[in-house]
C-alpha cells in the first residue's frame, strides 16, 4: 500500500492504527534515542483517530501506552495525506534525532513502516439518516431487496477504491453511487465530513465508510439517529481489514517492545476503541462489540 493511503486506510480503506513492552527503558529505547518520551507521528485534524487536543481515540491509546512505559507523550504533527511518512517517521530535526518513533494506524504489512501485530480488526459499513428511504435496512440484502422503485433512486455516497464500490458493481447499483476522492490534500477535508455534512444535509440516502469513522459520527451528531450496518465479507469482496501499529524498519527491538505493550494494554485499548463506538469484528468478519 502506498505511503498516501495511510489515512485512507482508517479512513474508509483497508485501511484503510501499540504499545511497548515492558522491559527496562534501556533494554530497547525508541531510536530517537530519547528514553523519558513516548513520541508519536500524527495527524492533527483528523477525527476520530487524532486530534491536536488530544480528543482522538489513538490520542487515548497513545496516552495508554506512555503511561504503561512511564515515559511522557509528545507529538509530532502533520497531516495525513500526502508525504506523511516521510514527514514524520523519517524525519530529523535539526540535531540529526528523528522527531517521532510510532505511527498508530497502519495496515499489517505496510510497506512504508514495519508493523506490529493488529490491535483491533473493523469493517466497512452504511450509515444512513433514520427517517429516509433506507428505513429498514440492517444488512446488504435488506438493500438489495428495497423496491426496485426506492433502490433505483438512492444516492450513496462512496470514497472511490474501496470495498463498497466493487459490492456497488457487482450488484448492479453502480449508478447509485455518488464518488467521493479518497484523499485531498486539504488537512481540513477529513472523511468524517462526508457524514456530518452531505448525508446529514440530505444530499444522499446513505454512505459507505469505514467503521471506526461510522460508529463514531453516529455517536457524535445527534441532530439526528445515524444507522450504522455493517458488511460482512463474502467471496470476492473484503470489508473487514485489521489495524497494526508502525515503527521504522530495522527497529526490531523496538518494534518488539511495541508488539508487547500492545498485548499487555489490549483490554485498555479494546475499551477505548468501544467507548469511540468502533465496530470491533473478529477474522470472520463477525461483531464482537
Amino acid at each position: 500500500m502506498a505511503e498516501t493511503t495511510v489515512c485512507a486506510v482508517r479512513v474508509i480503506i483497508l485501511m484503510l492504527a501499540a504499545g511497548l513492552f515492558c522491559l527496562p527503558a534501556a533494554a530497547a529505547p525508541s531510536a530517537s534515542g530519547n528514553q523519558q518520551m513516548l513520541r508519536v507521528c500524527e495527524d492533527p485534524d483528523n477525527p476520530p483517530f487524532s486530534m491536536r487536543d488530544g480528543s482522538g481515540f489513538e490520542n487515548k491509546i497513545a496516552e495508554l501506552l506512555a503511561k504503561s512505559l512511564n515515559r511522557k507523550l509528545e507529538y509530532t504533527w502533520f497531516p495525513q495525506r500526502f508525504g506523511f511518512i516521510r514527514h514524520t517517521l523519517r524525519a530529523k530535526d535539526e540535531h540529526g534525532h528523528y522527531k517521532c518513533d510510532l505511527v498508530m494506524g497502519v495496515p499489517p504489512g505496510f510497506d512504508q513502516a514495519a508493523t506490529t501485530q493488529p490491535y483491533y480488526r473493523s469493517v466497512y459499513t452504511l450509515v444512513y439518516v433514520q427517517g429516509g428511504k433506507l428505513d429498514g435496512v440492517k444488512s446488504p440484502d435488506d438493500l438489495l431487496k428495497l423496491p426496485p422503485a426506492t433502490r433505483d433512486k438512492l444516492r450513496l455516497g462512496t470514497f472511490a477504491q474501496t470495498p463498497p464500490v466493487d459490492w456497488l458493481l457487482k450488484n448492479g447499483m453502480i449508478d447509485r453511487m455518488v464518488p467521493y476522492q479518497k484523499m485531498s490534500s486539504d488537512p481540513k477535508n477529513y472523511p468524517g465530513r462526508l457524514l456530518q455534512d452531505d448525508l446529514g444535509k440530505g444530499e444522499l440516502d446513505g454512505a459507505f465508510i469505514w467503521g471506526p469513522i461510522a460508529g463514531y459520527f453516529a455517536k457524535k451528531i445527534t441532530a439526528e439517529k445515524l444507522v450504522v450496518v455493517p458488511f460482512k465479507p463474502e467471496p470476492g469482496i473484503k470489508f473487514d481489514f485489521s489495524i497494526a501499529m508502525g515503527v521504522r524498519f530495522g527497529e526490531k527491538a523496538w518494534q518488539k517492545q511495541v508488539g508487547e505493550l500492545i498485548k499487555k494494554n489490549q483490554s485498555g485499548i479494546n475499551e477505548i476503541l468501544t467507548e469511540y463506538g468502533v465496530p470491533l469484528v473478529d477474522e470472520h468478519g463477525n461483531l464482537i462489540n
